[in-house]
């Protein structure tokens, strides 16, 4: 293989970008945004054990200990309360559960650019590819620039332009469901609130189709921070929700949790609207398989899922490195992307499965479903076999 044009500097691109440098394979990236820190918006990424196993394989050992001693260690215990606070379940991962990590964006972005400076290109708006006589592909970009590769790898996110082209006919559809996220200080948290809300993760399984998520996030080069986010069945919401400021929004978020444990109402309230914005609720819709070609996608540009498990960027980092194997273990590229395609959307779209079923749980209103629920937590949190499962599953 002459070389690999990667459209997308995101984490997995870049983690990509890093696995094929590292082999001796020419790789170029084109990112739309001008710098590396730009775009570089919402909150930390959580890594879980499969994303930290692509990691692993795909960068060199340096980058990888300096991903190690920038990234912070998530505890192994993942909570679920009711509204009121009362505990229905604690999992954990057992004394030899795999690590978690919590990365900050910037950072993240700053590790997988190590080495790459001369591979990344930002201020590269891709716009489309076309098929040369020679049977490569020119990348056109929205300043008039253009590249040749042999294989083109769509890795721009969720609206993916490449997927646009080479897809047109794999969607994103919206699921019904908004969700209103928000960030309180972590000094303010730790002073205000009780600690099982600021140690661990929890989910708050609420009635009548509602719930939130609160998890902690340890100090980087900011203080921390407690991220909340609640969630609801669209229809539930005023229909200019998603257009609201940050202090309506928070407001919303108090008035329909007039019932719940003062802590929660307490989080919202001190929360600073700046930090409050809306989120609804979309997922991808699995296409058919398609035959393989020399242009492919990988991550959320072809499997974007709910962020109810909060796996999106570990499957992004997961479809890298079985990209990277393929092609670096293969003369055949035609084959290469086979191979990969069929395991990437065994395990990506098996995600987006998972991850819309979990979201239509959380805002389900159905009462027996939600009492079977509670039933399964706390009989998993008295079984030790049964919570190491069901944490591997759900945390």
């Amino acid at each position: 293989m002459a070389n690999v044009a990667v459209i997308g500097a995101g984490t997995g691109g870049l983690c990509l970008a890093q696995a094929l440098h590292a082999a001796g394979i020419e790789v170029t990236v084109h990112e739309r945004h001008r710098t590396p820190t730009d775009a570089l918006h919402g909150y930390r990424v959580r890594i879980n054990p499969t994303g930290a196993r692509a990691l692993r394989r795909c960068l060199p050992a340096q980058v990888w200990e300096t991903f190690l001693s920038r990234a912070g260690r998530i505890g192994q215990e993942f909570g679920f309360l009711t509204e009121r606070l009362r505990e229905l379940a604690v999992l954990d991962g057992g004394p030899d559960a795999e690590p978690h990590y919590s990365a900050e964006r910037g950072m993240l972005r700053e590790v997988l650019l190590t080495g790459l400076e001369d591979v990344v290109r930002f201020g590269a708006c891709f716009e489309r590819y076309e098929r040369t006589t020679d049977g490569r592909f020119e990348c056109h970009f929205a300043d008039g620039t253009s590249t040749t590769a042999d294989l083109v790898v769509g890795a721009d996110g969720a609206n993916s332009r490449v997927r646009a082209q080479y897809l047109p006919h794999a969607r994103r559809v919206d699921i019904g469901m908004v969700s209103i996220v928000g960030r309180l200080a972590l000094p303010v948290a730790e002073q205000l609130l009780p600690e099982l809300l600021t140690s661990r993760p929890n989910s708050v399984v609420a009635p009548g189709g509602t719930g939130m998520f609160v998890a902690r996030h340890e100090p980087g080069t900011d203080e921390g921070y407690l991220m909340w986010a609640y969630g609801a069945g669209a229809h539930r919401y005023p229909a200019d929700v998603e257009t609201l400021p940050g202090d309506q929004l928070a407001e919303l978020v108090d008035g329909l949790t007039r019932s719940w444990h003062p802590a929660l109402r307490t989080m919202v309230r001190e929360t600073d609207p700046g930090t409050v914005n809306p989120v609804p609720i979309r997922t991808s819709v699995p296409p058919a398989p398609w035959p393989a070609t020399l242009v492919t996608l990988l991550g959320d540009a072809i499997h974007s899922m709910t962020p109810l498990r909060g796996v999106g960027a570990n499957m992004a980092l997961n479809d890298a490195a079985l990209l990277a194997r393929e092609l670096t273990g293969s003369a055949d590229t035609s084959l290469a992307v086979s191979r990969y395609e069929d395991a990437m959307r065994r395990d990506g779209f098996r995600a987006v499965s998972e991850s819309l079923r979990a979201a239509r749980m959380f805002v389900s209103e159905s009462t027996t479903q939600r009492l079977l629920f509670k039933t399964v937590l706390r009989t998993a949190s008295a079984v030790p076999p049964l919570r190491k499962a069901l944490f591997a599953k759900l945390a």
